[in-house]
């Protein structure tokens, strides 16, 4: 393994269904990339076809914004600059699978021309998306195995413990968030539409809600755990500006596995940030220490339905509180 690596996650604010302006920023930002000796670049979530007006889409203006992997038009134009700049690129994209079904998916193009896949597991943008159903890891030519985890994916604890097991040394976490509109009394909160639409006259204003609880004091929750328990780098890119009303905080940063912020976003303009990742990092640090620690013998209930289990889409709003009484019943004996 080479003892460095230079990396790059990006935040941009996307536009709508228009695929050719977004590829237009995605290839101007992979450019920039070359010039900086980037080898792997990562953009957001359905980056290439834009996010929160998805929703509100029909079936068929959804399937006509989806691609196959192997005959992908936009796919193409990153994976020949993959291999040009011998550059692994992770764009979002919504694929329609050989099985017909829609998928929010994430691909990573690489310089030899494969493209790696990663479906969400907890889709919950369009009633046609189907959730998937594996895991992503894989090897790449600068000898560190990277996984796949979209949005959503990365708040279950559970979902960036088994990328770790499956030898993830990088964990790319392209999301579209901040200022939602969370039912937890103290979660994410709307950011007002003002502060972007007046942002050139009162930057400061728009700048202090991204850093704050509706935006990156929100991530600080818990990005950092993922990283330090799990004993891997982070790769964070989000989307940024007004997204069909809600305001995406961007933040894009990089993590290192001690769960320290290496670098970071701190503008609301469409920026990359870079930096060199130090390999020697990985193998003592505290998660992946712990990791060998593990019991897995104890662990059988996190394979278990507890029966208050929910597709995403309606545990994101559900006000119920999970009924833990069965679980009690696992007494230590010891």
């Amino acid at each position: 393994m080479k003892q460095s690596l230079r990396v790059a996650t990006v935040q941009f604010s996307h536009r709508a269904s228009d695929k050719q302006y977004n590829l237009s920023v995605i290839e101007a930002f992979i450019h920039q990339a070359n010039r900086q000796g980037i080898r792997i670049l990562t953009f957001p979530e359905m980056c290439i076809t834009g996010y929160w007006h998805v929703p509100d889409l029909t079936t068929e203006e959804v399937a006509a914004l989806a691609e196959r992997i192997d005959s992908s038009p936009s796919l193409a134009r990153i994976t020949l600059l993959a291999k040009k700049y011998e550059m692994a690129i992770g764009v979002g994209f919504i694929e329609r699978g050989n099985d017909g079904l829609l998928y929010n998916a994430y691909a990573i193009c690489m310089p030899d021309c494969l493209v790696h896949v990663h479906r969400k597991l907890h889709a919950f943008e369009h009633p046609d998306f189907v959730r998937g159903n594996s895991f992503t890891v894989f090897d790449t030519p600068w000898g560190v195995r990277v996984g796949i985890l979209i949005c959503w994916d990365n708040n279950l604890v559970e979902n960036v413990r088994a990328t770790a097991l499956l030898g993830a040394d990088i964990l790319v976490a392209p999301h579209q968030t901040g200022g939602t509109n969370s039912r937890s009394p103290y979660g994410m909160k709307p950011i007002p539409v003002a502060l972007w639409e007046n942002r050139h006259n009162d930057p400061v204003a728009l700048e202090a809600a991204f850093r704050g609880d509706n935006g990156r004091g929100w991530l600080m929750r818990w990005l950092p755990a993922r990283a330090h328990d799990n004993g891997l780098f982070i790769l964070f890119s989000n989307g940024v500006g007004l997204d069909n009303g809600e305001i995406r905080t961007g933040n894009a940063m990089i993590l290192d596995p001690y769960g320290r912020i290496i670098e970071e976003t701190c503008s609301f303009e469409d920026t990359m940030v870079s930096t060199d990742l130090d390999l020697n990092l990985l193998a003592m640090s505290t998660g992946r220490r712990w990791i060998h620690g593990r019991r897995p013998e104890l662990y059988g209930i996190l394979c278990e339905s507890q029966g208050y289990e929910r597709d995403a889409r309606s545990a994101r709003f559900s006000t119920d509180i999970p009924d833990f009484e069965k679980s009690k019943g696992m007494q230590d004996q010891a």
